[in-house]
């Protein structure tokens, strides 16, 4: 369990909600303290391209009458949550780190995210970075620069939702909402040290659905898999805009999270049976965790779950998606674009519609491989990431080749085709002090499943905190 904290930028949700209650500390004085933090360190990791303090203090004095009333208006009243800038939220312009959106928009419409998370009581105080579109797995983009990794601000804290996770680990918020259509809230959670999970798609609704289709997930950052849960238990909540959402669940995904995993059948692979490039300290820490499962009771297999590496389907059907959202663009506005995005559409360009038919049905093939392989096994545990964090970037500065595209996270996006949930959770760091995690793969709909083994394996290691980058901490 990780010790407790004295500043309040640095508590979970569940320990300031505990604190609201037993009056020890009220919603103000935790979202002072989390602009605090922002306005000490962000300059120098620039995860925020929206911050609304005004806005965040107003809404936490609302909160902070209800909590002396004893009448929170629901679990995550006065906690402080930010919104990846792919999101519509109501009253900030949402531009998705492009230089091709007009900010001079009416910005009145929430996301069925942001309008359950308002509805919750948590107070949303600013939006942060992303690559343009959310294309790639690091933060980086023309309109609001490069975001940096709190462990090391040399690195990157990956992507697509690597403001979110930056912040969350470095105080400025104990919640983020991020979306993950190929690994964009496990590999930036993974990066930077944090918790992090995409629910079973349609788990959480979604309003406008992604240009790039149905492999992309509504997903959440946090300091601990308990927040992880009280996130869900919103965000999940219906919305009748997105007509792929699931039929809603009503339930508490903080019942049952301590069940522990004895008698679980799991089934661990650390390379998928045909990864080759995972770094020896990632495997290292990844093997001990799993071996760990064994330890709190669960029947742990090694084993490789036997579908060939779908990185093919993966990219090319983003790559479409790249095409769709430059096709809509006049040419003043392409040029204004990171080159990631145009390399993308031009890759988009060779795909016809005869191989997007079969990609769409060699995915299938897919899904359907993985529920019949969880027929047999309740959980698949892998490394998060195959390597720790590496330098960031200007958008420019990357090369930009299909070989490196994805190879170097292949254990995310195997995981969007098939729409499973999955969970990462801070199993070590390397010898330079870069964070590493163990993914947890559930059956799809297993979203439970998935917190209450992340839960489990969290209990049995103490919690890290990056050292702070702002001068004087």
């Amino acid at each position: 369990m990780r010790p407790s904290a004295t500043n309040l930028a640095d508590l979970s949700a569940t320990e300031l909600l505990h604190m609201y209650r037993s009056g020890q500390a009220s919603p103000v004085e935790a979202m002072q303290a989390v602009l605090t933090r922002l306005s000490e360190i962000d300059k120098t990791l620039n995860a925020f391209c929206v911050v609304d303090a005004d806005h965040a203090l107003a809404s936490a004095k609302a909160s902070e009458a209800r909590w002396r009333k004893r009448a929170p208006i629901d679990i995550l009243d006065g906690v402080p949550v930010s919104i990846k800038d792919l999101i519509l939220t109501r009253g900030w312009p949402t531009l998705r780190g492009s230089r091709t959106i007009d900010p001079k928009q009416t910005w009145d419409v929430d996301a069925p995210v942001s309008a359950r998370l308002r509805e919750a009581g948590a107070v949303l105080f600013g939006k942060t970075n992303t690559p343009e579109f959310g294309i790639k797995g690091t933060t980086d983009n023309l309109l609001t620069g490069i975001t940096r990794n709190p462990w090391n601000p040399r690195m990157t804290p990956g992507g697509s939702s690597g403001g979110a996770a930056a912040a969350v680990a470095s105080g400025m918020g104990p919640l983020a909402v991020g979306t993950d259509g190929a690994g964009s809230v496990r590999i930036p959670s993974t990066f930077c040290g944090i918790p992090g999970m995409k629910p079973s798609f349609g788990r959480v609704p979604a309003f406008p659905l992604s240009p790039f289709g149905t492999v992309a997930h509504i997903g959440s950052h946090a300091r601990s898999v308990e927040d992880l849960a009280l996130m869900l238990t919103v965000m999940s909540r219906p919305d009748a805009r997105d007509w792929t959402s699931l039929p809603y669940e009503a339930r508490d995904y903080c019942v049952g999270l301590c069940d522990g995993v004895r008698g679980l059948r799991v089934a661990f692979s650390p390379d998928l049976g045909y990864v080759q490039n995972v770094d020896a300290e990632v495997a290292a820490a990844v093997r001990h965790a799993a071996e760990s499962f064994a330890a709190l009771g669960a029947e742990v297999d090694e084993l490789a779950p036997g579908f060939a590496n779908p990185e093919e389907i993966t990219t090319k059907l983003w790559f479409v998606g790249a095409l769709m959202l430059i096709d809509g663009m006049t040419a003043e506005q392409v040029a204004l674009t990171d080159p990631a995005l145009r390399w993308q559409a031009d890759e988009g360009r060779k795909v016809s519609v005869m191989e997007l038919q079969k990609l769409n049905l060699r995915r299938g093939e897919l899904g359907s491989f993985m529920r019949q392989f969880h027929q047999r096994y309740d959980l698949l545990l892998t490394p998060g990431v195959a390597v720790p964090a590496f330098e960031a970037k200007a958008p420019e500065e990357w090369e930009l080749r299909l070989d490196t595209f994805l190879r170097w996270t292949p254990f995310s996006y195997p995981f969007n085709l098939t729409q499973q949930p999955a969970a990462v959770v801070p199993c070590g760091l390397t010898r330079a002090e870069l964070p590493i995690s163990l993914q947890i793969v559930g059956p799809m709909y297993g979203d439970a499943l998935v917190l209450r083994a992340a839960r489990t394996y969290e209990s049995t290691r103490e919690w890290k905190l990056p050292v702070q980058v702002a001068s004087g901490r």
